[in-house]
């Protein structure tokens, strides 16, 4: 992980995960809610790394990819998240394709640099360490890095941003692409958590277990999981969590029903 070669073909494969995981709105896993103190807030899992969150009339994309096809029939953006700059995270081709004429974009400075001059105008940068309120959300952005740290790692301390999202009294973490982290770890009262676990670009299924018991969310979506050799092993890190603590709601979707 620590060669200019494997670095370059990590970036070629995030663009070919992009393509390669989209899935038609009618193939998408059924939709969740969840109970918060003003209102249900709606999880839509998308594709890999892609989820919508709908709560009190406004509509959240989290790294939207995967052409306009994958968010038929959604409500356009209010709000939209992106993580980091690869292919699988942020896509100019999925933003060109979709309503996202009046939505604020919260990116890294590292995504700012890369997005289109038109939507510079939208866009709110959020460096690790920095919130922003806005249209009744609070949005704190935290790092997301592989480990151990290194100048030529896939995902460097700082470039990228996983995210706290606060809303109707409850708090959701996207962790974007980065391994068990002691920011991750060291995260209070999260209610709803989407942790992601594929090898070698983040972490395995046993490494997000142990970093879920640390933090406890309420619920936990294992989310980008598909990786160099396929599919990690969500039901083996389901079992990991719960036999560990019983209280940890792990709820499974199916994240690539186009490779099915």
């Amino acid at each position: 992980m620590k060669s200019t070669f494997l670095f370059a073909a990590i970036l070629a494969a995030c663009v070919v995960q992009a393509k390669a995981q989209t899935a038609p709105a009618a193939a998408r896993a059924a939709a969740d809610q969840i109970a918060t103190k003003k209102g249900p807030l709606t999880v839509q899992p998308i594709a890999h790394g892609s989820v919508v969150l709908t709560w009190g009339g406004k509509t959240v994309y989290v790294d939207p990819t995967g052409g306009a096809a994958a968010y038929a029939g959604l409500a356009a953006p209010d709000v939209i998240l992106i993580t980091d700059i690869h292919g699988d995270h942020l896509d100019p081709k999925t933003l060109a394709s979709l309503p996202v004429g009046k939505a604020l974009l919260v990116v890294p400075p590292a995504v700012a640099a890369q997005l289109p001059a038109e939507y510079k105008a939208q866009t709110r940068i959020l460096r690790n360490g920095e919130r922003l309120e806005a249209l009744g959300l609070t949005v704190a952005a935290l790092p997301m890095y592989n480990l151990p740290e290194a100048a030529d790692a896939p995902h460097t301390k700082g470039r990228g941003n996983g995210y706290v999202l606060t809303l109707g009294g409850k708090k959701v973490y996207l962790s974007g692409d980065t391994e068990d982290i002691p920011e991750m770890r060291a995260l209070k009262g999260i209610d709803v958590a989407f942790v992601c676990m594929n090898l070698p670009y983040t972490m395995d299924a046993p490494q997000a277990a142990q970093g879920v018991l640390a933090f406890k969310p309420g619920i936990v979506y294992p989310y980008h999981y598909r990786g160099q050799n396929g599919l990690s092993d969500v039901e083996g890190f389901k079992k990991t969590v719960n036999t560990a603590n019983k209280k940890i709601d792990v709820r499974l979707r199916n994240w690539y029903p186009a490779a099915q």
